[in-house]
Order: C-alpha cells, then sequence, then structure tokens
C-alpha cells in the first residue's frame, strides 16, 4: 500500500536505499573479504561496498568502498547482479555488485574495516550478508574459470 500526501495526493515513495560492492579475485582465485569494524554484524567478514552517494554512479560507489576499505584501487569487469535485502537502518537495501579482477596496491584496513583477507573458496568464513552470499554463489556459478 502506497502512501500519498493528504493535501495534495502526490505518492510518498519510500524507495530502497542503494548500495554497491565488489566481488574482487585474486591471480590465484581467492575473494577478498573485509571484516565489519561497525555495526551492524561488527566481527564479521563481508565483501568490500557500501551506500551510493548523492550524484555517484553504483559503480563509481563500489570502485571508491573498495579503495575506502581495502587501500586497493581496481576496475569493474562485470555487472554480477541486483538484489534487494532488509536492513537495520533502513527498511530496504538495493545492492548491486560488481566483479574486479583487476586491481593494484596492497591490502590494509581502512574506514569502517577492521581487517582485509583473501580467502581460498573451500575456507571461507561467515558471511555477514546473504546479499554478499548471493553475490558469491553468482559468481561461481556463472563467472568463475
Amino acid at each position: 500500500m502506497r502512501l500519498y500526501c493528504p493535501d495534495c495526493h502526490t505518492p510518498i515513495y519510500e524507495n530502497p536505499v542503494p548500495a554497491a560492492c565488489v566481488v574482487l579475485i585474486d591471480d590465484q582465485n581467492r575473494l577478498l573479504l573485509v571484516k565489519r569494524r561497525v555495526a551492524p554484524k561488527q566481527g564479521m567478514w563481508c565483501l568490500p561496498g557500501g551506500f551510493v552517494e548523492t550524484g555517484e554512479t553504483p559503480e563509481r560507489a563500489a570502485v571508491r568502498e573498495l579503495q575506502e576499505e581495502t587501500g586497493l584501487t581496481g576496475r569493474i569487469n562485470t555487472l554480477i547482479g541486483v538484489t534487494t535485502s532488509p536492513g537495520t537502518l533502513y527498511e530496504s537495501i538495493l545492492m548491486i555488485g560488481y566483479l574486479i579482477t583487476c586491481f593494484s596496491g596492497s591490502p590494509m584496513a581502512g574506514d569502517d574495516a577492521s581487517d582485509v583477507d583473501f580467502f581460498d573458496n573451500d575456507h571461507l568464513p561467515d558471511i555477514a550478508f546473504e546479499s554478499h552470499w548471493s553475490f558469491i554463489r553468482l559468481y561461481h556459478s556463472t563467472l568463475a574459470p
């Protein structure tokens, strides 16, 4: 049921908040994850990512978040997928996942990450968000070599 302004009857949209994340794979086919320094899911591992800022494209947000959280710079290969998930700060988050295999720099935790590391697919830790799990699964089922 949509809300409307009682005076002018204009619809009041309560849209999902856009966010972007990256599945970054190194030349040893390992996945880069960051450990969350902040709530929600503090202390758990997830993909580098965050909210899209006003006037920013989702692609630019993904690359910016990668740099802020890991110190790495990268170039997006392709879109992995788009999904929605419930959030703790916002009712719904529209999550956009991208693949990055071309990157540079040395990984170093920054911004809201307390740690950063590469993981073999057979030894992944628990992942904080179901949307991130879905992008990891999509990568392995459709894009992995």
